[in-house]
């Protein structure tokens, strides 16, 4: 294990290299220089790749989930350092949902996917017929990451991948390179030489991943404008794809929900990672009966959450990770505001405190067509709408072209899981939101992408089916 200042200074940019400044978003003070990686870096990176992957994968199931196992061991004993970092650069705190979360979810989808089991399935055996189906290794993966929770989703792209024989190249966001670069350094500890590579470059990097002859597969998570180019630039060579891309999670409270009991919640499934989360709860709907109380209580429970330095343990919200994101959050509340929607609480940013801290914002009496509403904010402003009737709020929350997840909210289950099947989205959780399991397949509906991460299905997607027939 090492400290702090070695980890980071092991994956600091060269004398002479190409680099870029890291800057802490809570701070605006510099993290560090993050290397700006080539093409000719990244060519380096596939060759390598290819020539690990056969070895690693004629080891067969078994030691590589050992050796999967061994690299969670490695990413707790760094668990501190790797939280620090992530916390500077990302931004978010290192308690609540946040930074130590992330890294241990690391550990624990590492874990997850060496444990998995994945044996040959015997799809006819009638005494005439015997054929089994098989998941030979792809070969070389890319894994192109974003910039709100980089560790654990490269996690999320790179474990299953290597489970399954793949070697990875990873992409990661340019604005968070340090810390997947810290991961796979620690990760590199417990894995064959050239098998995992992270190459932090520019969008060109990114491209010539997406499209290069050698690469087998493209896992992306990231915006839907990108993941449009990407499969784009997969055509010519057939590439198998995931894409986890934008959503606009909408949340429903039917009228029998009890307000105070979900208002927690309601409040992290909207507002973890400071609302900077794909599957976040990002439109809420609730009936007519309980919408003042439930407003009451979610405002109650933003007036107490405290929002600062991620490095202060006190702290459970962060600064937005970049100013471009800030200006989009801001942008968004000042037309509702403009609009006549109501501010419960924030939406006055404090423009002489240093990062970009958008304060927790709740925005009530909005109409379901108001920009804040129907555009996905990715940050801390919960538009709040209220519905008569649930085929009206069933309606509101299906109209868009997006269905990463979805919510319904009441203490009968029955009637619940009846509303959860009328909605458009790959997840439907109840009396929850964004609630991710390792052993529970994830993935969207309509132009929030396609293909399944975690268990067994996760899995699959990182294998080529082979069929044995006779």
């Amino acid at each position: 294990m090492e400290t702090y200042d070695a980890l980071l200074a092991s994956i600091t940019a060269a004398p002479g290299q190409d680099s870029r400044t890291m800057i802490d978003p809570a701070t605006g003070t510099a993290v560090g220089e993050a290397p700006v990686h080539t093409l000719e870096d990244l060519e380096r990176a596939i060759t390598a790749a290819q020539a690990a992957q056969p070895g690693w994968a004629a080891l067969g199931h078994d030691p590589r989930s050992a050796a999967l196992l061994k690299a969670a061991d490695a990413v707790e004993r760094s668990a501190e350092e790797l939280a620090r970092l992530l916390s500077r650069e990302q931004g978010k705190p290192l308690n609540g949902p946040n930074a130590r979360f992330e890294v241990g979810a690391c550990a624990a989808w590492l874990r997850a996917a060496a444990t998995t089991p994945l044996t040959p399935e015997t799809v006819v055996d009638d005494g005439e017929t015997y054929a089994e189906l098989h998941y030979k290794p792809i070969g070389v993966v890319g894994a192109i990451g974003p910039w709100n929770w980089p560790m654990m989703i490269t996690v999320w792209q790179l474990a299953p991948a290597l489970r399954m024989g793949n070697a990875v190249v990873v992409k990661p966001s340019e604005y968070t390179p340090l810390s997947v670069l810290a991961l796979v350094k620690v990760l590199n500890e417990e894995l064959p030489e050239g098998l995992l590579t992270a190459v932090s470059g520019g969008r060109d990097v990114g491209e010539a991943l997406a499209g290069h002859p050698a690469i087998g597969k493209i896992m992306f998570t990231g915006s839907t404008a990108t993941g449009k180019a990407i499969i784009k630039s997969s055509a010519d060579t057939v590439k198998r794809l995931t894409l986890e891309l934008g959503g606009n999670d909408a949340g429903i409270v039917l009228h029998d929900a009890d307000p105070k009991t979900i208002a927690q919640d309601l409040f992290w499934g909207a507002f973890i990672n400071t609302g900077q989360t794909c599957a976040a709860l990002k439109r809420l709907y609730v009936h007519t009966d309980i919408y003042d109380a439930v407003c009451s209580e979610l405002t109650a429970v933003a007036a107490a959450t405290p929002m600062g330095n991620g490095l202060d343990e006190d702290n459970v919200l962060g600064p937005l990770q970049n100013q471009a994101q800030y200006d989009i959050v801001a942008g968004l509340v000042e037309a509702a505001r403009d609009s006549g929607a109501k501010i419960l609480i924030g939406g006055n940013p404090d423009t002489t405190r240093p990062g970009h801290f958008y304060p927790t914002t709740l925005v009530a009496d909005i109409d379901n067509n108001n920009p804040l509403v129907a555009e996905e904010q990715f940050g801390p402003a919960l538009p709040i709408i209220r519905y008569t009737t649930v085929d009206e709020a069933v309606a509101m929350a299906n109209a868009l072209d997006v269905g990463l997840g979805a919510s319904v909210w009441s203490p009968n289950l029955t009637e619940a899981r009846k509303v959860a099947a009328r909605l458009d989205a790959g997840t439907v959780w109840i009396n929850k939101h964004g609630a991710v399991d390792p052993r529970v397949p994830f993935g969207g509906a309509k132009q929030s992408g396609y293909g399944l991460e975690f268990g067994v299905e996760g899995l699959k997607a990182l294998g080529v089916p082979q069929v044995i027939n006779g």
